[in-house]
């Protein structure tokens, strides 16, 4: 069982963790409503399950997993429904002076295959090691080294373009 001051210091450190969390929903939903219920589900489950995390494991890589097993619950559970997932448009909110590089990274992320764009999201974007983003998308570390491989060299060749 918790204590009081661990309980608070675990919900900081969840809060802290919101924007990461929001924008690797974003990339893995691609619809900014669908990534902010995924976050708000995550977060929910999270705190309900506080005791069965690792001690071992990052707060981060738990959360992330957290995060993508909501949005596969959610596809289900629309596919179930006969529901289908749609992209927003809506461009995220970015400094006037960087937009043009944003929309265009943002457009290149796009267009990547949603496991290499998960990927590039986690390791490149959230900074997880290899091994926790290989452990978030449940794939073996090679896999995840090819997707990422194979991920760095698209966004390069759409960019350069």
């Amino acid at each position: 069982m918790m204590t009081n001051g661990a309980a608070e210091n675990v919900h900081a450190e969840i809060a802290a963790l919101l924007p990461r969390l929001r924008r690797f929903a974003r990339s893995l939903t691609r619809n900014v409503h669908d990534a902010d219920d995924v976050v708000q589900v995550a977060v929910e489950r999270a705190l309900t399950h506080i005791a069965q995390r690792r001690r071992d494991t990052r707060l981060d890589g738990w959360l992330f997993k957290i995060v993508r097993n909501a949005w596969i619950d959610e596809i289900r559970f629309r596919k179930r429904r006969g529901e289908v997932c749609l992209a927003d448009d809506t461009p995220s909110v970015v400094a006037a002076g960087a937009l043009d590089e944003a929309l265009s990274i943002r457009a290149a992320m796009s267009r990547l295959p949603e496991e290499q764009r998960l990927a590039v999201s986690l390791v490149l974007v959230e900074g997880l090691s290899y091994r926790e983003a290989a452990d978030v998308l449940d794939v073996p570390i090679g896999t995840l080294t090819s997707r990422l491989a194979r991920g760095r060299q698209a966004l390069q060749s759409v960019l350069q373009s």
